[in-house]
């Protein structure tokens, strides 16, 4: 095991746990996105004829979501109230609103499992405010689900799309592994690379969503995260490295 692709941005950090890894086991980590996330028009989200100050509460899900929420507030000039309540997947996912506005004015939320399961109940003990959900073009309906079970007043809206990032043409695709995190990931790889079944490159995803892609499209799954060992898609490519000398 020599080259691994990720297919995700280059970590900014050099503590990234990535490069251990690589000084550690004596690997090579190529990081290429299949898929990268674009910000729609203001007059895209105006055709969607959503509010957004009609709305005393924000659901953030990921950061991609709190970037293109403030830089489409700010396009569209909607100026948001200091009473403006946030509510996240995560204390790092609301941690981040911190680079728009001043984190500790605002009223924020967030649950500690990263489950829309877990938000949806939190959500429901504040049942009298009215959420606004930003959301990506592929967003699926779990969370819809939720809160349409809860009987609470949202607003689901499309604020940034999904694209396929091709992956560079000319250069020599020799990779031993594969890390996919997405389903849209999924999709892209195989466009990319039509006949990557037969070339026998092992494969490693995050999330079920992204392992049920990978068996729908008719490929092996040689290692999966998170897992009762390794939370983390590095912690679960160390112990495979380890395992596998």
């Amino acid at each position: 095991m020599k080259r691994i692709l990720i297919s995700q941005p280059k970590p900014t950090s050099d503590k990234s746990p990535y490069f251990e890894i690589e000084r550690k086991h004596g690997v090579e980590f190529v990081f290429h996105p299949f898929i990268k996330v674009e910000r729609i028009s203001a007059r895209e989200f105006r055709a969607q004829k959503v509010q957004i100050l009609d709305h005393t509460a924000v659901v953030f899900n990921s950061r991609n979501a709190i970037d293109h929420f403030f830089n489409l507030c700010k396009e569209l000039r909607v100026t948001i109230p200091e009473d403006m309540k946030y509510f996240g997947l995560s204390e790092t996912i609301v941690l981040y609103i911190q680079k728009y506005v001043q984190y500790r004015k605002r009223k924020v939320f967030f649950v500690e499992s990263g489950k829309w399961e877990d938000l949806v109940q939190l959500m429901a003990k504040h049942k009298s405010e009215n959420y606004l959900l930003p959301q990506s073009d592929v967003a699926g309906d779990n969370a819809h689900r939720m809160l349409e079970e809860k009987k609470l007043k949202h607003t689901e809206c499309t604020m940034f799309r999904t694209i396929n990032n091709d992956f560079p043409e000319g250069q020599p695709f020799d990779f031993d592994m594969v890390v996919l995190f997405t389903p849209a990931g999924v999709e892209s790889l195989l466009k990319n690379v039509p006949d990557f079944k037969e070339r026998g490159i092992k494969l490693a995803c995050f999330g079920k969503a992204t392992a049920k892609a990978i068996e729908e499209a008719g490929l092996t799954i040689d290692l999966e995260a998170p897992s009762a060992k390794a939370p983390s898609m590095t912690g679960s490519l160390e112990l495979y490295l380890e395992e596998n000398k």
